[in-house]
């Protein structure tokens, strides 16, 4: 009888914490997990950050204005960590394959195409300051910087750009920085980081004052082309430097999370 008491008011407990526990589960855990469960902090995990790069990368992330917050260390973990460097690596032994299967031809009118500001030098230094994109594009501070005329070169594309040059192309250097403001600054900044011997060096002028970076650039192609400019390969930062019209033979995308051109 004394077991059958006891039985008795162990079904009894069980009752009354299930009374004040309606959504107590007992027993195997369930292996659902609903969005509201998730950490806050997960979203600005390493998952979403490589996700979110490979977007920007391939240009599925497209008109993007600032970096997510939860990404800022992760940019200045890949600018700085060596992985950046890596993947520059890559590109540049692709882009060097690719120009040693070339026969330049002797009449000078092999050309290479390459974009400047972190293309052939940094900006980092300046982004870093801005939180490594977090923060909104400054027109004024970033001409104020690049005014300066210190933006370092970035090594494995100058070696990339000297090896061009001695192998006979003509490489044209071709910017969306303004002529009359920072013509100069950017002349005496490649001759000190090392650029010498390129065929020109083509910045925004007037007549092109307003116009998108894709509408810009696909004209100067243009202008290139009709001179007898072959155009083996095209190498920028940024999508709106390889896409349009006359962008090529050949296209090459240096990584760059840290803004976007339109």
């Amino acid at each position: 009888m004394i077991r059958a008491m006891a039985h008795r008011v162990q079904e009894l407990l069980v009752q009354v914490v299930l009374a004040i526990f309606p959504k107590a589960t007992f027993g195997k855990p369930s292996c659902q997990l609903r969005a509201r469960d998730v950490p806050a902090e997960a979203e600005g995990g390493n998952g979403f950050w490589l996700s979110w790069r490979l977007a920007v990368e391939a240009n599925n992330m497209s008109a993007w204005r600032t970096v997510p917050p939860q990404c800022q260390r992760h940019v200045e973990s890949y600018m700085t960590g060596g992985q950046y460097e890596q993947d520059l690596k890559l590109i540049v032994d692709q882009v060097t394959a690719y120009a040693n299967g070339i026969t330049v031809s002797n009449d000078g009118m092999d050309a290479w195409i390459l974009d400047i500001d972190d293309t052939i030098i940094s900006n980092m230094l300046y982004y870093k300051g801005k939180r490594y994109g977090c923060d909104p594009f400054d027109a004024t501070g970033f001409k104020a910087w690049a005014a300066r005329g210190e933006c370092p070169a970035i090594p494995a594309v100058l070696g990339l750009f000297k090896k061009l040059v001695d192998d006979g192309f003509k490489v044209i250097l071709l910017t969306g920085r303004d002529q009359e403001t920072l013509g100069p600054a950017t002349f005496n900044n490649l001759r000190n980081q090392g650029f010498h011997g390129y065929e020109r060096l083509i910045m925004k002028t007037q007549a092109y004052k307003g116009q998108r970076a894709i509408t810009y650039k696909s004209d100067i192609r243009r202008q290139l082309e009709e001179e007898g400019y072959r155009i083996w390969g095209n190498v920028g930062d940024q999508w709106s430097d390889l896409q349009g019209q006359f962008v090529g033979k050949r296209t090459f995308k240096i990584p760059n999370p840290m803004y976007f051109v339109r």
